[in-house]
């Protein structure tokens, strides 16, 4: 499995993808937007899923990862990572972050896997008062 980049005339794609993973999806507007910011960049199993992330200096954030149901649990959220942690790394970013929903098993393990360690906890971060988790992966080391 190797993701392609994502393009802006991928938008549309990405939000669907992100409607069927999350209850509270972003639109295809919102994914033109982040298409086109300088320092975004998006990787995409087309039909399958994708991973979106900031480069910043040194640090990198994973801003969301998105897995059709029907192929969860077959290591495409695995390769969309590890494809993100080696772009970001290219980009000269140290260490790779994200936030998860605390009650979110399946993504924990997905990132406890993929080398992702907690940094950090934000208290009701999310609409429905889930705490959030701030999970770290060293790069370039």
């Amino acid at each position: 499995m190797i993701p392609r980049k994502a393009a802006h005339d991928d938008a549309r794609l990405l939000a669907a993808l992100h409607g069927s993973a999350f209850e509270r999806p972003w639109d295809e507007a919102a994914f033109e937007a982040l298409l086109v910011t300088f320092n975004v960049f998006g990787l995409m199993l087309d039909g399958q899923g994708f991973i979106l992330c900031r480069a910043v200096a040194d640090e990198a954030e994973i801003l969301t990862l998105a897995v059709a149901p029907l192929v969860r649990r077959n290591g495409v959220g695995r390769a969309l990572v590890e494809a993100a942690a080696a772009t970001a790394a290219a980009r000269g970013a140290e260490s790779l972050f994200l936030e998860v929903a605390a009650d979110n098993a399946p993504a924990l393990a997905l990132y406890a896997g993929a080398g992702f360690e907690p940094a950090g906890l934000r208290k009701g971060y999310y609409a429905n008062g889930v705490d959030a988790l701030v999970l770290r992966r060293t790069l370039n080391s």
